[in-house]
This record gives structure tokens, sequence and C-alpha cells, in this order.
């Protein structure tokens, strides 16, 4: 009698554990996709929305294994020109799609959605040594950056200060950070020429750290990593200088900088691959803590802005 109890307890434990671990793994595949996913999501754009994307797939990932979903880094503009060819289920982007990247992309016949992801605050940066920059105009800064009539020193940019080559850093041609500088301060003017342009972010924060006569930009997430050695320069847009912080970079008062961060999705990609439907979910319900993180620094969206996103979602994929 006793050996049929212990066979019968034995048996209510092993289904009692069974039960459980069903339940578990019910609950950790619900957290990113299922775990039953397979397949390779294609990414690429912008370097400044990059960040928040590797976070992304990282957890992604590890959730579920058999998924691939690397994040490549070739600007805005590249990632456009590979997604509206139909090369990529996943554009991300640090500007708007452009009109002529609409077209393209009707004419090969890819619809798509737009889905905002955190803002930024695209950062204007020197180095630490720098002692005499305190604030910057708008006007100051299209002395610096425009071909027309360039800033030769800061002397040029502001009386007292000294007289010392400017050296001058910009994101490249590529990168929606370049395009949105492009449209806000030098308003489709060319910039100057001697400018040192390059598409991976790392080599600007190198080039501006190194020099105290040296400026750059690019965005906020890249200053919040290296402001042990860089300095966020406060930009007057007509009400007084304003740094560029969380708070005012979600507000708006940080003009003309602020700005939405995006990734576009391929509708077919959402309608046809379970993967990217969970992969874009996942990331909608994940951005805003990812983004705000310490480790990346930029500012997520009100919730009810991510929340009309998935629904927008599920009704793409018919859900």
């Amino acid at each position: 009698m006793k050996k049929m109890k212990s066979v019968y307890l034995l048996a209510v434990m092993s289904l009692l554990l069974v039960f459980a671990a069903a339940c578990g793994n019910k609950s950790e595949e619900g957290a990113a996709g299922g775990g039953d996913l397979s397949g390779k999501i294609k990414i690429d754009g912008s370097s400044t929305v990059f960040p928040i994307m590797e976070a992304v797939s990282e957890e992604f990932q590890a959730a579920n294994p058999d998924v691939q979903a690397p994040v490549g880094v070739s600007g805005s503009g590249g990632g456009f020109e590979k997604f509206v060819r139909g090369e990529l289920d996943l554009s991300n982007a640090s500007r708007p799609i452009k009109e002529e990247e609409k077209t393209a992309a009707k004419e090969k016949g890819i619809e798509f959605t737009e889905f905002e992801l955190a803002k930024d605050g695209l950062s204007v940066v020197v180095s630490k040594d720098n002692d005499f920059i305190d604030h910057l105009t708008v006007d100051e800064l299209k002395k610096i950056y425009l071909e027309k009539d360039a800033a030769k020193t800061w002397a040029d940019v502001r009386e007292g200060w000294p007289k010392k080559k400017i050296e001058v850093f910009s994101p490249g041609t590529d990168s929606g950070t370049y395009d949105y500088w492009n449209e806000v301060i030098l308003e489709e003017e060319p910039m100057r020429r001697d400018a040192q342009l390059s598409e991976d972010d790392n080599v600007l924060v190198q080039g501006v750290s190194g020099s105290e006569d040296a400026i750059g930009f690019f965005g906020y997430a890249y200053y919040q990593a290296n402001k042990d050695k860089l300095k966020a320069v406060p930009i007057d847009g007509g009400n007084g200088p304003v740094e560029p912080t969380p708070e005012t970079i979600e507000s708006g008062e940080y003009a003309p900088l602020s700005r939405p961060l995006f990734t576009y999705a391929a509708n077919k990609s959402i309608k046809e691959n379970e993967a990217v439907y969970e992969y874009m979910k996942f990331a909608l319900e994940n951005a805003g803590e990812l983004a705000s993180s310490d480790t990346i620094g930029y500012v997520s969206l009100p919730k009810e802005k991510y929340e009309e996103q998935l629904k927008k979602l599920d009704e793409l994929a018919g859900k």
C-alpha cells in the first residue's frame, strides 16, 4: 500500500512539474514572440536609431534563438535606398522618409508603415578642454557650418573668442542626422567644404574630443555615452540657451534640435512573416524603456503613443 502511495505521489508531482514548466514557458514566450519562431529579419539604416534596435534585437533573439535579427548601420539614406528596393523588412531612420523615397517605393510596389520609437535631441558638442564656449545661437551655428562666409576662427564666430582655427565635424551625407541639420540649421544651403564627415558617430566623438578647437553634432545617446570627454553646448533657438536633457527634448523646449526617431516597416513583411510581426510588437512594447535607459539615453514617448501604434501593427497583420 505504501509503495502504491509513493508511486501515486511521484506521478502527481511529475504532472505538477510538467504543468509548471509549461506555464513558465508560456509566460516567457509571451514576453517576446513565442520562442518557436525562426527566420531572419533584415534591418538597416540610421546610426542614431541603432542603439535602440540593437537592444531590441539582443533581447528578442535571447527569447527566440532561431531568429536572426542583425541591425545594419548604413545611415537613414542608405537604409531607405535598400528599403525601397525591397531588400529590408525594417528601415531605421532619424528623419521622416522623403517624397522621392516614397515615390521609389511606390514604383516597386512596396507599401510601408512608419513607427515612431523615441525622441532625440541632436546634440552640439565640444571637447571637455574647451573653456570658452558657454552657448551658441542658431545664427552662430550657421557661421560655423555654412560654406558661404564660413568662420575660419572662433573669433569670427563671437568677439572675444580665441583666434584659433575651427575644426568642424559632421555626420556623413547618408545620415538622417545630416539631413535634419541641413534642413533646420543650414536651410538646404551647402555645408562648408572643409568639414570632416563620417557616417560613424564614434569617429566624430574621437575627432571632437581630441581637440579643444573642434565642434561636432550627433544624437543625444552618443553624447550621453561620451560625456566624460565631451560637453553639450546649450543652444539658443530664440528663447535663450537650452541644454539637451530628457525633459527639454520631450517638451520641445530644446529647439530646433529635438526630433523623432523611426523605423519603417514593409507591410508585406508584417503580414507574411510572423517573426517580423512579433519583433515589431516587442519593439513597440519595449522601445520606450530601452531607449530611455542609462545605457542608451534617448527619451521615451508617452505610453498612449506606443499603444496606438500597437493597434496599427495588429491591423496590418490582420490580428
